[in-house]
């Protein structure tokens, strides 16, 4: 698609989209152009809160993981490490080489599961145009087939590792209640060995399709840590400069209450920025592993990037990443062999903070535990939250570009632009 550009358009249009469809939970567009004049743009979320922070008070720690990693279904394993890493930095515990290895392994496969689910099953019914999936099962079968199999390679590296593939019960702070045999980790790297062929025809696939060519500068924060791509452990780094303390997160990520959304509006040095996968390529880029780096050339994605609409293809490109770490972490482990660690620890009071990138974005978890381990106070930020004001700033600039259009394609590159973000509604209403 050509480069959009404003054209006087002396235009009335009122679009209103109530429930956007092909995104986790309930989101309403509204859009109203006056004499060509943008009136209004709202992207509302009318979802309940769901007050997790309250149901952790008075808790353990050693429950919070379990029920933190219900916040999503999607992002469980994510929730669950930031989490842990909450109460460890509470505790004071360093957890061992061989649970930081462990975690991050299962991580790889959430990125992997969550990735795949989002451009093949929510993003490319748009670029094949089609409604769902579910022609596609009929049209692109080897397509649907392919995307079910790195999917379910994903959730199966959670379901050995963590005990289940959704909502892990293995992590726990400190260590873990369950370890994988070796013949498991060499059955899996296998498996992530012959994902390979699947991803390359991935981005064969990518690149034969046409996203919007929309441009707007925003700030992106992720997180940074040098000598890997980030997304176990890091500082927080800003696209605008800048490096942040994960701990000290209440710096940069400020949160507001806005009136058409229950969910909270976020800014830092601009009035918006995102978080996702397309922030995380514009500040890592250079650590990625050569797989990675061969799928963004080959689908032309270079840093600084500033369309939204191409958040899906750094997900593909993170997928690469992930299965060329995980490949590397299960030959760590191999190496090192797995053991049987002492997991006690010390309880003590204390405030701590996690930070982990999950697929959508930077998740932060703080606690403050009693003397008792017990928490007495609670935040979590969630990533889908932070990136709704961009999501809205989005809006009012590619509106005006949009108006010489029929509106039924109004509404479609309106619900794109939401699906790009790949918003997890419910969860941002913490």
């Amino acid at each position: 698609m050509s480069a959009m550009t404003v054209r006087p358009v002396n235009r009335d249009l009122t679009v209103g989209v109530p429930y956007v469809t092909r995104v986790e939970g309930h989101g309403n567009i509204k859009v109203r152009v006056q004499n060509g004049v943008l009136e209004e743009v709202k992207f509302e979320v009318p979802e309940s809160p769901r007050f997790f922070e309250a149901m952790l008070r008075g808790r353990s720690y050693a429950e919070a993981s379990h029920i933190t990693s219900r916040v999503c279904g999607i992002c469980a394993v994510g929730h669950a490490t930031a989490s842990l890493k909450a109460s460890e930095a509470a505790l004071g515990v360093q957890p061992s080489d061989q649970t930081v290895l462990l975690r991050k392994l299962i991580f790889d496969g959430e990125i992997i599961e969550s990735h795949v689910l989002h451009f093949y099953f929510l993003v490319a019914p748009d670029a094949l145009g089609v409604g769902s999936v579910i022609p596609l099962a009929s049209t692109h079968p080897d397509v649907v087939i392919r995307a079910l199999r790195l999917k379910k390679l994903g959730n199966d590296i959670a379901g050995i590792l963590a005990g289940r593939k959704i909502h892990p019960i293995s992590m726990v702070v400190n260590g873990f209640t369950h370890l994988p045999r070796e013949s498991e980790l060499k059955e899996l790297k296998q498996r992530l060995e012959g994902a390979i062929p699947d991803l390359r025809a991935t981005v064969e696939l990518f690149q034969s399709v046409s996203l919007p060519d929309f441009q707007r500068e925003t700030e992106y924060l992720a997180l940074h840590k040098p000598g890997e791509y980030a997304f176990y452990d890091g500082d927080i780094a800003s696209s605008d400069g800048g490096i942040t303390p994960a701990a000290q997160y209440r710096r940069v990520v400020k949160e507001k209450v806005v009136p058409h959304s229950t969910a909270k509006h976020c800014w830092s040095q601009r009035d918006s920025y995102m978080v996702g996968a397309l922030a995380r390529f514009n500040v890592n880029h250079q650590q990625l592993r050569p797989l990675a780096r061969q799928a963004a050339e080959a689908l032309g994605l270079r840093a600084p990037s500033y369309n939204p609409f191409l958040n899906s293809v750094a997900q593909i490109v993170e997928t690469a990443e992930a299965i060329e770490d995980a490949i590397e972490t299960i030959d760590a482990l191999l190496t090192r062999g797995i053991r049987v660690e002492d997991s006690r620890v010390q309880v003590k009071a204390g405030l701590g903070v996690g930070a982990v990138e999950v697929p959508r974005g930077t998740l932060y978890h703080e606690y403050e535990l009693d003397e008792k381990g017990r928490i007495v106070a609670a935040n979590l930020v969630i990533p889908t939250g932070q990136n709704m004001a961009n999501l809205e700033a989005d809006m009012r600039a590619i509106v005006p570009t949009l108006l010489d259009r029929p509106q039924p394609e109004i509404e479609l590159m309106l619900e794109m632009l939401v699906r790009a973000y790949d918003p997890c509604i419910s969860c941002s209403v913490h």
